[in-house]
């Protein structure tokens, strides 16, 4: 079994950094993708960035390229996302995923990940 644990979120001004940081529990970690997606009221989960399981191939949406960046520790077994010059637009519950053990490569589809944390909040002021 592996548990997710999502910190970092907070109240936050247009233009502001903040880091998020996923630390997981179990024994499936290092042998699996790590995606971040987010969630808005009203709106469907999306894709937000996503990492291999070595760390060597990392994936963006459209919408964060340039501004975010996703990185992985498999020996502390965490995942962050750094999140630079924060906008109202960028409002959500952001969620950390893992893959199955085995799925090596990042996708941008919420069903190919198994395990999923709480969420943590993050809202932008203007």
């Amino acid at each position: 079994q592996v548990q997710l644990v999502e910190s970092g979120g907070g109240l936050v001004q247009t233009g502001d950094s903040l880091r998020l940081s996923c630390v997981a529990s179990g024994r499936t970690w290092s042998n699996a993708a790590v995606g971040w997606f987010r969630q808005a009221p009203g709106k469907e989960r999306e894709f937000v960035a996503g990492i291999s399981w070595r760390g060597g191939t990392k994936n963006y949406a459209d919408f964060v390229k340039g501004r975010f960046t996703i990185s992985r520790d498999n020996i502390g077994k965490t995942a962050d996302l750094q999140m630079n010059d924060l906008s109202p637009e960028d409002t959500a519950a952001y969620y950390c995923a893992l893959a199955a053990s085995g799925t090596h490569f990042p996708t941008d589809r919420p069903g190919d990940y198994d395990y999923w944390g709480q969420g943590t909040q993050v809202t932008v002021s203007s």
